[in-house]
């Protein structure tokens, strides 16, 4: 029943000052497990003018799937990734559901400034006005990827090929002996954090470049490319 969850969850349900309701900000967020934490999670960020993309791992239990489904029914601003993938830690497939729920993103009535990736099991310890505040005050216009370049002991990363294997009860990405070839256009490979605060426009770079494409289609057999894939854009002159 929408209106008891509404209720019992304390959603808030207008903006809370005129600078948010000005501001709208997306969330991709992945989610596997604990359903509990989910909803804890997606209170706490919650926020009527701005998106919400929730990428719901394919190999969730049916009954999870469902009550997450449940859940969003109640929100016309949250809804489920039109492509869900069976995620594997470090593999492709985690990119890959993060690209998913930003081609929904971008098609998206809302128009919202800056996109935020999360997974289930994070907590925001600051409002949704603090991070407004934060983004435009030093970030406006700008990426928050940040990275260095490949340090050595993260070259095998990308030196040879990984596969992922998936199977119900266990899911890894392996090493192979294949070597790979190297980066599209020469590119200087970059590594850092998985998660990042990225601009609409350069979202739209991403899913139209054909650089990023071909960068993308590079990172299909690397380990965790989630973690080279945006800080390397974000580097590219222009």
């Amino acid at each position: 029943n929408c209106s008891t969850v509404l209720k019992t969850l304390h959603f808030i349900t207008r903006p809370l000052s005129d600078e948010e309701g000005s501001f709208s900000l997306a969330y991709i967020i992945t989610i596997h497990k604990e359903l509990e934490m989910f909803v804890k999670l997606l209170r706490a960020i919650y926020m009527p003018q701005n998106i919400y993309c929730i990428h719901v791992d394919e190999k969730s239990p049916k009954d999870y799937k469902a009550a997450v489904q449940n859940i969003v029914n109640c929100f016309e601003n949250i809804f489920i990734s039109s492509k869900r993938e069976s995620v594997v830690y470090a593999g492709f497939s985690r990119l890959q559901a993060d690209i998913n729920c930003m081609r929904d993103l971008v098609h998206s009535k809302v128009q919202w400034n800056y996109v935020i990736n999360l997974c289930g099991q994070d907590y925001p310890i600051k409002t949704n006005k603090d991070i407004i505040q934060y983004i435009k005050s030093k970030w406006n216009g700008k990426n928050m990827t940040p990275g260095v370049v490949q340090p050595l002991h993260m070259k095998h990363r990308t030196q040879v090929s990984y596969r992922e294997y998936v199977h119900s009860g266990m899911s890894y990405v392996y090493p192979t002996k294949n070597i790979k070839a190297k980066p599209p256009y020469n590119f200087t490979i970059y590594f850092g954090s998985a998660y990042y605060v990225l601009t609409k426009e350069f979202v739209e770079f991403t899913l139209t470049d054909a650089r990023a494409k071909d960068l993308l289609e590079w990172s299909r057999d690397t380990y965790s490319p989630d973690e080279h894939y945006w800080v390397t854009l974000n580097r590219l002159n222009g």
